[in-house]
């Protein structure tokens, strides 16, 4: 169904925010094989590009966007004891955080230990209170000679979890949004024997969690016509949950989505998907979500003349926790409905109407 083995070495390699230099040499060297050309701009979005075979293929470009970064932290200071303070690189959930492991990338990677205060010595207030970033610290184990030896103001820092199968669900640190990045080189994968009608751009973005940058970027530099992020959204199918609350709900197939709080789709792509999807009988569900935004903002905005641009969301669990969890299921699903979009988007009439 999907390749476990590959999701998981995307997952395992740390790329926070500004620091995408691993994996970006990982896509780089095995996307080259399956594309026309692959190169990198200032910023160090990759850009894996096929060529399309229709005449007007150049002037109808697709752009894709996965981003690779994943939400972590970078170190703001060393104290007496060889105690770490940091500061988030995209958003998180504090609570999640006590006693979880992290991995600071210094000069080595270092293994460290989300500390706080025990709540055995929490006053009656203070246990009344929720945790903040600002109350936690990195316990390394390390003396303060050990740490600045190795470990220095600016260094990044990511979860320490390993992927692991649940049921039928994938369970793993950085599905947002390595799930996207397996999902688009899976895809140029499966479409390397077979043409495409216009020239697609497969951009593998960086900076994604601290304000859709790497994308921005890109589009101005492809301008496509037509765009497709690929992200996670929320399932909120839980106990508790009210029905309208749950965005979508795992196992009910990839999310088309209609809106976020950055973009509101082009109807005519979010049309041109369902009706695909229903073709190919390839399981999908609506995605209206009032909170978060993706690349596609930035695809459909960035370019000079603009794009028409949807999404292709994964249902997830737990989003910017320290684990998150999504259905194998909905991934394939996922991945059919983009190489298919891809394959047929030269059928479909995008005339306003």
């Amino acid at each position: 169904m999907i390749d476990i083995a590959l999701l998981s070495k995307f997952c395992r390699i740390p790329a926070a925010p500004g620091f995408e230099q691993r994996l970006r040499a990982v896509i780089m060297e095995m996307v080259a094989p399956l594309v026309d050309d692959v190169y990198t701009d200032a910023m160090g979005n990759v850009y894996a590009v096929k060529k399309g075979t229709q005449q007007d293929a150049d002037t109808n470009k697709v752009m894709i966007g996965a981003h690779m970064d994943e939400i972590g932290f970078i170190v703001t200071h060393i104290e007496e004891g060889g105690f770490i303070r940091f500061h988030t690189l995209g958003g998180f959930d504090p609570k999640t955080l006590t006693a979880q492991r992290v991995i600071i990338h210094g000069k080595e990677d270092v293994v460290g230990c989300m500390g706080c205060k025990p709540i055995h010595l929490l006053t009656p207030a203070e246990r009344g209170k929720p945790l903040g970033i600002k109350d936690y610290f990195i316990d390394t184990g390390m003396t303060q000679e050990e740490v600045e030896r190795i470990i220095s103001v600016g260094d990044p820092i990511t979860r320490e979890r390993e992927l692991i199968e649940m049921g039928n669900c994938v369970n793993s640190k950085s599905l947002d949004n390595r799930l996207a990045v397996y999902m688009l080189f899976e895809t140029l994968r499966e479409l390397k024997d077979q043409p495409v009608p216009y020239d697609v751009y497969g951009v593998f973005t960086v900076q994604e969690e601290v304000g859709i940058r790497g994308a921005s970027v890109a589009a101005q530099q492809v301008n496509p016509a037509f765009g497709l992020g690929i992200d996670v959204t929320i399932a909120f199918d839980v106990p508790g949950s009210q029905a309208h609350e749950r965005i979508t709900s795992l196992g009910k197939g990839c999310a088309i989505k209609i809106m976020d709080s950055s973009t509101i789709c082009d109807y005519r792509m979010v049309n041109f998907m369902k009706a695909t999807a229903d073709k190919h009988d390839i399981k999908w569900q609506p995605e209206v979500l009032t909170g978060g935004g993706t690349d596609t903002a930035g695809i459909q905005r960035r370019g000079t003349d603009g794009a028409i641009a949807g999404c292709i969301s994964i249902p997830c669990r737990n989003v910017h926790q320290v684990i998150e969890m999504s259905d194998k299921t909905d991934i394939r699903n996922g991945i059919d409905l983009l190489k298919t979009c891809l394959l047929e988007i030269d059928q479909y009439d995008w005339s306003f109407k």
